[in-house]
């Protein structure tokens, strides 16, 4: 089912991750009438949902150019510790980027982290079982109602995200890796106890004066996932920007390096585009 007129409604689905069924409200779909880019077509949207009775929201893009034969990719952006969900829509503007997509912004929650220990600021799990798995629950519940709200192509499905939404999602390519086509986090790492074991395609966005995140952590992180993902040969300029790292297996690791500090600039949201758009789950 895909976007016409404004509409508002209530639709309740079950869904059962791990095993567990949780009820999920879906409030379909209210217009935003603010903060919007005056030259797309479509306008922004936000979807509510109400799990374990906590309500969770997203700002969701629809497609703003036609889609192919098999459906709109989608894209879920996490933002980070402290950010929201609107600041990513500006950091990222994966949706201005890829107009045939759907581009999916989540709220976080308040969460605890290093930085916040009383964890006033929203934020996402760091750890599988953290917290409930209540952001975990938050995407298997997303994904159900994207894909009866629009018309999906489920073999280009990705991820992207900065620090704290970039650490969230490892957690999904830990938990969920046969859902995606391809990641991206930026100023993230993968940190113990949480272990990967599928290749996936990823581009890793990395700043040299990262003071969140240190450099020296996120070089060590690109070794790690050339390991996973069988890259073994020298890395190849990959869009006059970055490094490709190819992998036998088609997984291949791009690093993105800048000499900045913790952000995601301008060029890393174009790569982003670029990379997901070469990548697509084998049928």
């Amino acid at each position: 089912m895909d976007g016409g007129a404004c509409q508002s409604g209530l639709r309740v689905f079950s869904a059962s991750p791990g095993g567990h069924a949780i009820r999920l409200f879906l409030v379909v779909i209210v217009w935003m009438t603010t903060t919007v880019d005056p030259l797309r077509a479509v306008e922004p949207r936000i979807m509510k949902w109400t799990i374990e009775h906590v309500e969770r929201d997203a700002i969701v893009y629809p497609p703003s150019a036609p889609r192919g034969r098999a459906g709109a990719p989608l894209v879920f952006v996490f933002h980070g510790h402290g950010d929201n969900a609107w600041f990513a829509t500006e950091q990222f503007a994966l949706q201005d980027l890829w107009p045939e997509a759907v581009v999916v912004y989540p709220q976080g929650l308040p969460t605890p982290a290093a930085s916040d220990p009383r964890g006033e600021r929203r934020g996402w799990q760091h750890q599988p079982g953290e917290v409930g798995d209540r952001d975990l629950q938050l995407f298997d519940a997303m994904l159900r109602s994207l894909r009866w709200r629009f018309r999906i192509d489920d073999r280009r499905i990705y991820a992207a995200g900065f620090s704290n939404g970039g650490f969230f999602d490892y957690i999904l390519w830990a938990r969920r890796a046969p859902t995606f086509a391809a990641f991206a986090p930026c100023a993230a790492a993968l940190r113990p106890p949480l272990e990967i074991s599928v290749p996936k395609p990823v581009l890793v966005v990395a700043g040299e004066q990262d003071q969140r995140v240190p450099f020296e952590e996120q070089r060590k992180n690109i070794e790690t996932l050339r390991k996973i993902n069988g890259c073994t040969g020298e890395g190849q300029l990959w869009e006059s920007a970055a490094t490709r790292y190819a992998s036998p297996g088609g997984t291949p690791v791009v690093a993105y390096i800048h000499p900045y500090g913790h952000a995601v600039r301008r060029q890393a949201a174009e790569l982003i585009v670029s990379f997901f758009q070469e990548h697509t789950l084998p049928k």
